[in-house]
């Protein structure tokens, strides 16, 4: 399976993001606690090269508190610092602020030593859609300066924001990459609501996670839908939850539209309890 979905505004953000790169000190690149791989751009590397960075794991209250950290430690190395923030509600400003000292502390040093007053730290914001950009620029600003929705896509320009006397933000839309060719990457991006439901067919998505969930967290799938017993096929556990819900049309048959739909919208709801969709090796 391979995907087409390069909209204009994201070209022209790869192409701002490269033109501005030299402004600033590190790059801050978001990635979904719960697929950090599927919501790494592999552009990215092309066009950050060697600026130190620092990757923000968000949405840590929808993963796996334990699953997370593994990929903190997975993660990081010389030039990357890597830390989880759940961006709606922990107090982020300290620990942004000292994550990008951290991360620019070599730099900072070498300044003091030559007699040169360190100015605030100039960090680009990175990431693909719908991993938490615009509502973590809001939370640090203090305001709502950028435009947020729970659907992709909606920064559409460059804004730089003033965190503090230490740190100054560049805010850049979303990019995802041009296509995709592993299927099981789709399927994570859609689960999430990376991309939007025309892109990929909401019954492949949730067969996916169906089975998925019967092969890594088969106790979730019982508890939630009321199973003694989980069917091996997916199309047959499907019909199953469907009947357990009372998704019935009128001659009695399992309504598998509205089950598909009701799963999925639990899954992005937290209903299963948080996910990591995405384990390290």
């Amino acid at each position: 399976m391979t995907i087409q979905w390069f909209p204009g505004h994201m070209t022209k953000a790869k192409r701002e993001m490269q033109e501005n790169l030299k402004l600033v000190d590190l790059v801050i690149e978001l990635r979904d606690c719960r697929i950090p791989l599927s919501s790494k751009n592999p552009m990215l590397d092309e066009i950050i090269q060697t600026k130190p960075r620092l990757i923000v794991l968000s949405k840590k209250d929808k993963g796996e508190a334990e699953i997370t950290q593994q990929w903190i430690e997975k993660l990081k190395d010389d030039t990357t610092l890597v830390i989880a923030a759940d961006l709606l509600h922990d107090s982020f400003v300290p620990k942004l602020t000292q994550a990008c000292k951290e991360v620019m502390k070599e730099k900072i040093e070498r300044m003091i030593r030559r007699g040169i007053r360190p100015r605030a730290i100039r960090a680009m914001v990175v990431g693909v859609p719908n991993v938490g950009k615009s509502t973590m620029i809001n939370r640090l600003a203090g305001k709502k300066i950028a435009q947020t929705a729970d659907r992709p896509g909606v920064t559409r320009s460059l804004q730089w924001v003033k965190l503090n006397k230490d740190v100054e933000l560049l805010d850049t839309p979303g990019v995802l990459w041009p296509k995709f060719e592993d299927p099981t990457v789709g399927f994570h991006l859609a689960l999430t609501g990376a991309i939007r439901d025309e892109i990929l067919p909401k019954e492949e998505v949730v067969v996916y996670a169906l089975k998925w969930l019967s092969d890594n967290e088969p106790q979730r799938l019982k508890e939630r839908y009321a199973l003694q017993n989980l069917a091996a096929d997916p199309y047959a556990l499907l019909t199953q939850i469907a009947v357990a819900r009372k998704h019935l049309n009128k001659q009695g048959e399992a309504d598998l539209t509205r089950t598909i739909d009701m799963v999925i919208n639990e899954i992005r709801n937290d209903k299963l309890g948080p996910i990591s969709w995405e384990r390290p090796a």
